[in-house]
């Protein structure tokens, strides 16, 4: 009898005692499922502004965080910009974003940071910005050598007259060798101004010297060292116009800069030399530049950037045989692109992450 009790209470003990820790168990197992479940639903959300951002950089990304993006291969209109980053812990933008005061205010406190594709950064307000402490990352560096061939691509193809020389085999006017048909002037021996001389203006200073350039001279507020170990001069803008066969702009655009090349700049270039800008076109007045190309105050120009961007397709600059026009393709090799998505996503990781000191491109402004 005592046996029988003994194993009565024994069992009853063990029951009690296991359905504790299945108690226990299945409290933590909900505990567990509630906070995967919250860390799920609060995955920072990135808004990305176009479907075309290379998958390098958006793979990053969707690791940790909820894309919103805009499904399309133009940019993201503005009230669907403003509609949508309200929900936005940051944005991964292009240069064709504006992200100005309006977009900020219907942003709000949410968003953390703001990372450009870009090197340029003209289209954010930094002025709002910097009253809001939000950082900026963009990708300087990574496209200086893209942006830098590219440069020398539009200036040889302006300076030998391809694009113009290609279409006259369309049209028929190839008849023979002629001694004097389609010539143009060639760098070696020529004098290259360089305004605006940062890492792309003088990694084109590199390149030119083994075409045997006479003379390197460029604009900017120091004297770069670098460029003095090449033989570059740093000299006044109107020195450089003056003297320079070629006049290549590199500069940001800056208040200062805007139309900085307008009619009077133009007729201060020699009338033989070619005008090639890779900066921005807000950089030049562009009805004086058409001017300028028509009647001859200066010989031709090669632009990868205009305004607007895409040029209207009835735009007087199309019609003209003497300038030549790529779209905005600077920084347009598929191994540089692929870094900038990769660096712009990085900066966006290292603020959500808490680590603002850890984005490899950050915005000192």
């Amino acid at each position: 009898m005592f046996s029988f009790v003994t194993r009565t209470v024994y069992g009853a003990v063990r029951r009690q005692r296991l359905n504790i820790v299945l108690q226990n168990f299945e409290n933590s197992w909900n505990h567990s499922y509630t906070n995967i479940a919250h860390a799920k639903m609060t995955r920072p959300k990135v808004l990305v502004t176009r479907a075309t951002v290379p998958e390098a950089g958006l793979n990053l990304l969707k690791n940790e965080c909820d894309l919103d993006t805009w499904e399309h291969t133009e940019p993201i209109p503005k009230p669907e910009l403003i509609k949508r980053i309200k929900e936005a812990d940051a944005i991964f933008c292009l240069l064709t974003d504006k992200i100005d005061e309006e977009v900020l205010s219907a942003a709000g406190s949410k968003l953390k940071v703001i990372a450009t594709m870009s090197v340029g950064v003209d289209h954010l307000d930094l002025k709002a910005i910097k009253s809001r402490n939000i950082p900026i990352g963009y990708t300087p560096g990574v496209l200086t050598d893209a942006t830098a061939e590219l440069t020398m691509a539009l200036l040889l193809a302006t300076s030998r007259r391809l694009i113009e020389a290609n279409r006259a085999i369309y049209r028929g006017e190839w008849k023979a060798w002629c001694p004097t048909w389609m010539t143009g002037p060639k760098i070696s021996g020529s004098n290259i101004g360089i305004v605006g001389l940062g890492r792309i203006g003088l990694r084109v200073s590199e390149y030119l010297k083994s075409f045997g350039v006479a003379k390197i001279l460029y604009t900017s507020r120091t004297e770069k060292p670098a460029a003095t170990k090449l033989g570059a001069q740093k000299v006044d803008l109107d020195e450089l116009l003056k003297e320079s066969d070629f006049v290549i702009v590199t500069t940001a655009l800056v208040p200062e800069t805007k139309h900085l090349f307008k009619k009077e700049t133009f007729e201060k270039m020699k009338k033989n030399s070619i005008f090639i800008n890779i900066s921005r076109g807000e950089v030049v007045h562009q009805p004086s530049l058409i001017e300028a190309l028509k009647n001859g105050t200066i010989r031709a120009a090669g632009l990868d950037v205009m305004t607007p961007e895409p040029i209207p397709l009835d735009n007087e600059l199309l019609k003209l045989d003497n300038c030549v026009i790529i779209p905005h393709l600077g920084s347009a090799a598929a191994e540089t692109r692929d870094e900038m998505s990769v660096i712009t996503a990085k900066n966006i990781l290292a603020v959500l992450h808490n680590k603002p000191e850890e984005m490899p491109a950050p915005l000192k402004f």
